[in-house]
This record gives C-alpha cells, structure tokens and sequence, in this order.
C-alpha cells in the first residue's frame, strides 16, 4: 500500500504520478492530486484542471482571464485546445 502524501491515508488503491522533471508523486485520489498539482490561475486564483491557457509563461484557467492580465498577447487568446498568441 502506498500512503497519500496530501492527506496521509494509507490506501491500497493509491497511484502514482509521475512527472516530465522525474518528481513520483502517491496519492489516494483525485481531489488530493489535483491540490498538490493542479498550477493556480493568475488572474482568479483557481486552480486549473484543465487546459487553461498559458501566455508568456504565466497560466491562466481561461481566455478571459488571459486577457485581463496580459495586454496585447492575452487578447489574442481564445478558449479553444491548440490556441496559441501569433
């Protein structure tokens, strides 16, 4: 059995991520994952579970809040898988 490093359960159906840097990370489930590793939106403070949108190296959960924070580079994001600034 693998213990949770969020909140510490011992569970026989933990899983492991790993990451692109090589990190292993053990967790119960989900919501403990997505605490630990989901990044937090710039603009709103959410933390980004799905896509999200990246500009300049900066996440944001959305296009609007892109485009709030970003000038000239957030204002050609749109919310769409592949949306890349020019």
């Amino acid at each position: 059995m693998a213990t949770c490093e969020v909140c510490g359960n011992d569970y026989w159906m933990a899983f492991e991520v790993r990451t692109v840097s090589g990190d292993v990370h053990n967790f119960d489930c989900f919501e403990c994952a997505i605490q630990k590793m989901a990044p937090i939106c710039e603009h709103c403070q959410v933390k980004i579970v799905g896509h999200g949108v990246e500009v300049s190296g900066r996440f944001f959960c959305c296009a609007h809040c892109a485009r709030a924070v970003e000038g000239t580079q957030g204002a050609e994001i749109r919310d769409a898988i592949g949306a890349r600034p020019a």
